[in-house]
């Protein structure tokens, strides 16, 4: 059994869905391992990780859209210190999440078809989101 670790840099642009699976997979591939399981975790409270289709970008904005509404930019939350977008993106973060978990089968993410990894950057302003990477396996 071997172990690999590595600190992802990502900086998004702002708020939405920023596809990082070719980064994370390149990176899993030059591990040279066949099979194992690869942790992402993202060390923010308010950015977040999912899995989520990759062929129509329609997708990315109909959940861009419905989080803005479960979790609306308000002045109704106590929490405000860096304004209104700060309470919003760590409603949303527990929403989504902040770990993956991806097998690996023959050296490669085991994702489906249409599936691929995304940093949701929760706030509207850019950010350097680090994201740790350890992958488990043979």
């Amino acid at each position: 059994m071997r172990q690999a670790v590595h600190l992802l840099e990502v900086r998004t642009p702002g708020q939405g869905l920023l596809e990082i699976t070719r980064q994370v997979a390149d990176w899993t591939l030059a591990q040279r391992m066949d099979a194992g399981l690869l942790t992402l975790f993202c060390r923010h409270t308010s950015a977040s990780l999912v899995i989520q289709e990759n062929a129509d970008p329609d997708v990315r904005r109909d959940l861009e859209d419905w989080v803005a509404r479960v979790a609306p930019e308000s002045s109704a939350y106590r929490h405000q210190d860096e304004g209104p977008d700060d309470m919003p993106a760590h409603l949303r973060a527990v929403l989504t999440g902040v770990q993956l978990s991806i097998p690996l089968i023959g050296g490669r993410l085991a994702l489906g078809t249409w599936q691929g990894v995304y940093l949701f950057e929760h706030r509207q302003r850019p950010h350097r989101r680090e994201l740790a990477l350890h992958l488990l396996g043979d």
